[in-house]
């Protein structure tokens, strides 16, 4: 018997970023979209606990426990007395070490699927509890659609959307560690006073109105300078997307990947094969938002 969960990607469309705190996180305002960019995760009962992974950059993800859809098994597991004997494959189409949340996504799909393999009749409120412990962005891949994250991004309100928002995604040719950027924020940070993350209410309105241009106006990333700071080639591609006509661009969460928020499908399809042309970046995808989070798909 097997379970099949989809789980989509994220994009931040806000993300304000507090001082470091004693525990070593920040406290964030994280405005999270869903983006339809998926990856799928089957669990099939098996004689012991086992990742394997297919598809671009699949040579990336770790396959041991550290993996977070291993780690997912694990947590449930324990919660419920079972032993997490259980093949995890990862068909992968989120990109690796992007700042789109492949990873947190998997353990999302995962931690689903186990629940229903298992019958293991986890609620929603004790799922979303282990995806916390889990990891900041994990919540919000089991959710879905469109919802603000503070805490460090775990605490979440869901936001109305008033229509779709789409986008083109430039992958670049190396990844960004996240903790990397953060401490890049904070050294760049370093004798400055850091205010307290607000979500921008300009923002939220935007979002609910579903109106691109006045989206375009509001959107922010603090951790964009630090990811151009380790990785300056960035700016390139930003450029070359602000050129073909994006209405407006920035890092998606602490990167590598660049966003580009488009009016329409037409003009993505603009804005793609201009970015595929230019050199900067190893692949160009397209997707929409919001869609929904981890949903069973079989089983």
């Amino acid at each position: 018997m097997s379970v099949t969960v989809r789980v989509p990607a994220k994009v931040n469309v806000q993300l304000a970023v507090g001082a470091a705190r004693p525990d070593g996180f920040h406290d964030l305002a994280n405005v999270f979209l869903a983006v339809g960019l998926y990856d799928e995760v089957t669990v099939t009962e098996a004689d012991e606990l086992r990742v394997t992974c297919a598809g671009p950059d699949a040579g990336q993800v770790p396959l041991d426990r550290t993996n977070l859809a291993a780690r997912a098994a694990l947590a449930l597991a324990g919660r419920r007395g079972i032993d997490p004997c259980v093949h995890i494959h990862i068909a992968k189409d989120i990109p690796v070490a992007g700042g789109m949340a492949g990873g947190s996504a998997d353990g999302a799909a995962a931690l689903l699927a186990c629940n229903e393999l298992w019958q293991a009749g986890a609620s929603r409120a004790e799922l979303l509890a282990i995806c916390a412990e889990l990891g900041s962005d994990v919540p919000f891949s089991l959710v879905g659609g469109a919802a603000l994250g503070t805490g460090r991004g775990e605490v979440l309100t869901a936001l109305d959307i008033g229509g779709t928002f789409h986008w083109v995604f430039a992958m670049a040719h190396h990844g960004l560690s996240t903790p990397a950027v953060f401490r890049e924020f904070d050294r760049l940070a370093e004798g400055r006073d850091i205010p307290a993350p607000v979500a921008s209410q300009d923002l939220l309105t935007a979002l609910a109105k579903g109106d691109p241009d006045a989206l375009a106006a509001t959107l922010t990333n603090d951790l964009q300078p630090a990811a151009l700071s380790l990785f300056p080639e960035l700016a390139d591609t930003l450029a070359a997307g602000r050129a073909a006509g994006a209405l407006a661009t920035l890092v998606s969460g602490s990167g590598p990947t660049t966003a580009f928020l488009v009016r329409d499908a037409e003009a993505a399809a603009l804005v793609a094969d201009a970015l595929s042309a230019c050199g900067t970046c190893r692949d160009v995808r397209t997707a929409a938002g919001p869609v929904p989070g981890a949903t069973v798909i079989e089983g």
